[in-house]
């Protein structure tokens, strides 16, 4: 029943209306009695998508498909949050696969902590969410910053733990990003305190300026720009902090990886476009390859950096058939 405010209720009218509320009134105080009962006085409750880490940080996770099947961990690039594998764990959970996916912290739906924006605790996290389902012979692909953490969580907890079945790295960042004395084909310091100082600026517009231009090739002469996809990109970005944000450019940037790369014993498949702009491949990728002792490598001619979005009829099917062999 509508109730037009603006004109005199019935006595009928009226009569509904306020049962209608006391009942609505009446239900989350029930709910909440209810909870009283089983929860210790002084004692949270976190709800079942969350596991807390040993600092106290409520990491976000999606845990989608039968629990018995092979899992498939996804980790987030920057500054996005695990919604964008929507294409992967939907096309994975309908093979029969159990998907797991989490918001690295400060991103997403996780805490919007002021500390920890780091490689290492980047890799814990994700293992708090891994020994929180037991997960077990599983795939963990990793996408931009989460290649990062993937080759971390890899070379430090699921492989001594004989958790990891495989990795696949997606346009990742290690070795690393930075050019350095060591590393002199790397990306300027420039870059990176030019996306710091944009960031600081108008978070809000350097999300929409990535998104519509280099992240997913759209500044291309010819490419076919998804409105939806640029305001995805940037709902994600804006659901995090920006302090993790701002912090998280120095751990995908100056983070060198490549002795956790050479602890790799997993088959690893390294994949990537030709033409990302975000993570030059023969910086990324190239070397990967070469530093895996048991990796294949795959480059996509002309595939920008968020190749897992626009082009997921293509990448889907080859993920699958390298998880498969």
């Amino acid at each position: 029943m509508t109730i037009d405010l603006f004109l005199p209720m019935t006595r009928r009218q009226a009569l509904v209306a306020g049962a209608t509320l006391s009942a609505a009134m009446a239900i989350p105080a029930f709910a909440a009695e209810e909870t009283n009962l089983n929860t210790p006085e002084g004692a949270s409750q976190m709800a079942q998508e969350f596991v807390r880490t040993k600092d106290g940080v409520e990491i976000f996770y999606k845990d989608w498909g039968p629990k018995d099947a092979q899992p498939i961990h996804f980790h987030h690039g920057w500054p996005l949050s695990s919604d964008d594998w929507d294409a992967q764990l939907l096309f994975f959970v309908y093979k029969g696969y159990r998907v797991v996916a989490h918001d690295r912290r400060g991103h997403g739906r996780s805490s919007q902590v002021s500390g920890g924006n780091d490689m290492d605790h980047y890799a814990a996290d994700a293992s708090a969410v891994v020994e929180h389902l037991d997960l077990r012979n599983a795939i963990h692909i990793g996408h931009s910053t989460g290649g990062g953490e993937v080759a971390r969580y890899v070379a430090r907890y699921g492989q001594p733990q004989g958790r990891v079945a495989k990795a696949i790295l997606v346009s990742s960042v290690p070795p690393l990003m930075l050019k350095t004395a060591s590393n002199p084909d790397g990306t300027p310091i420039e870059v990176f305190n030019g996306y710091r100082e944009a960031l600081a600026a108008n978070r809000a517009q350097f999300y929409l300026d990535v998104a519509s231009g280099p992240f997913y090739g759209f500044n291309r002469p010819g490419a076919k720009v998804s409105q939806g996809i640029i305001y995805n990109w940037w709902r994600q970005g804006m659901m995090g902090g920006a302090k993790a944000h701002y912090e998280g450019i120095k751990a995908f940037s100056e983070t060198d990886q490549t002795d956790d790369l050479k602890e790799f014993r997993v088959p690893t498949l390294v994949t990537q476009g030709s033409d990302d702009q975000i993570v030059p491949y023969k910086d990324a990728s190239l070397l990967q390859a070469k530093l895996i002792k048991n990796s294949t490598l795959k480059i996509y001619d002309g595939y920008p950096h968020g190749m897992l979005t626009t082009h997921a009829d293509v990448l889907n099917p080859d993920l699958l058939t390298f998880i498969k062999s």
